[in-house]
């Protein structure tokens, strides 16, 4: 699959450096992390570039190397081999440079104990150098963005995991960087807040940031991504916009079948995922309506629980990639 690199998209710019001239605000090139007593590399030649304006996803199951790579981008572990560019400045060789320019919500909260959400988002945003009326300003509004009002002046030691991620969130953006980097940004947040929390990492980069969304949530990636690199065992499965990685699936559909003993199916036809009670059928599109009139009358039969017909996602296009037996997240 051939990377694509597309323009920034509009918005206001947050800094002149890269995205301003079509150069990548972050470029890595060729990246090795090998462990010392481990067989495989943690990151095996990895490249990628992310753009001012866009939102780059690094999709992948747990321990496919999201994290290491984002660890050698700030500077707190280095490649054994390999380039990594901060708006021009190299990270490896200079990693405190590179750490001024970007911002981090990490994968574990940062501990803001003795604070509420709103004057731990204030505080960061001080540290970083804002001004004080503005910081406050930027804080009301991610607070109300993501629907934090009943929760802003509760002590930390009071508010849920959930919304405790918010806060590292609204931390990590409220004042303007080059490369914002976001470590599974919804863990333990509720459906309808992590619905916010994606139209607000979609505003983050309209604003004029590069992000880099690392993410297992297929359907986080299908939702907020520009452009998207699939990692798995450390390499680089595929690259391009999520239409680009189901182009090749446009001419099928998808049945699941929920069920424990499901009965044989349609001539031609095979599971090409099998789970504990469901299986996912891939169909071709000439043959929807014959696969729907046999599963609604498996149903009847009571040999089938339920089924749905859907066209190809970016969901059905990774287990492809990667294998059924991949950990997937919705």
């Amino acid at each position: 699959m051939s990377r694509t690199h597309s323009s920034p998209a509009g918005g206001a710019t947050l800094l002149q450096p890269a995205g301003a001239t079509g150069e990548p605000v972050l470029a890595i090139e060729h990246l090795v992390k090998q462990y010392r007593g481990k067989a495989a590399p943690a990151n095996d030649d990895v490249s990628l570039t992310a753009h001012a304006g866009r939102v780059l996803g690094v999709l992948g199951h747990n321990g496919a190397g999201k994290t290491t790579m984002v660890n050698q981008i700030v500077g707190l572990l280095r490649p054994t081999s390999g380039t990594i560019h901060v708006s021009g400045v190299d990270a490896v060789a200079h990693p405190a440079r590179a750490r001024e320019i970007v911002a981090v919500q990490a994968q574990a909260n940062v501990p803001i104990t003795g604070l509420t959400p709103r004057k731990a988002v204030e505080l960061v945003g001080r540290i970083r150098g804002g001004e004080p009326r503005a910081v406050r300003r930027r804080t009301d509004q991610l607070l109300e963005a993501l629907d934090l009002g009943p929760w802003a002046d509760t002590p930390a030691e009071k508010i849920s995991g959930g919304v405790a991620r918010l806060t590292a969130f609204c931390m990590t953006v409220v004042q303007p960087a080059a490369l914002v980097i976001l470590d599974e940004p919804t863990n333990d947040v509720d459906p309808a807040r992590r619905r916010l929390l994606w139209d607000a990492i979609r505003d983050t980069a309209a604003a004029g940031a590069a992000v880099l969304l690392v993410t297992h949530n297929v359907r986080e990636a299908e939702r907020t991504v520009d452009d998207l690199v699939v990692l798995d065992s450390g390499r680089v499965l595929a690259a391009g916009s999520p239409a680009d990685l189901t182009t090749h699936l446009r001419g099928e559909l998808f049945l699941e079948l929920d069920g424990r003993d499901l009965p044989a199916l349609p001539p031609g036809l095979r599971a090409s995922v099998t789970r504990p009670a469901q299986s996912v059928v891939p169909v071709p599109a000439a043959r929807g309506a014959e696969v729907v009139a046999w599963a609604q009358t498996a149903v009847e039969r009571g040999e089938v629980e339920r089924f749905a017909l859907t066209p190809a996602s970016l969901e059905d296009a990774y287990l492809e990639l990667v294998g059924a037996g991949s950990e997937v997240a919705a």
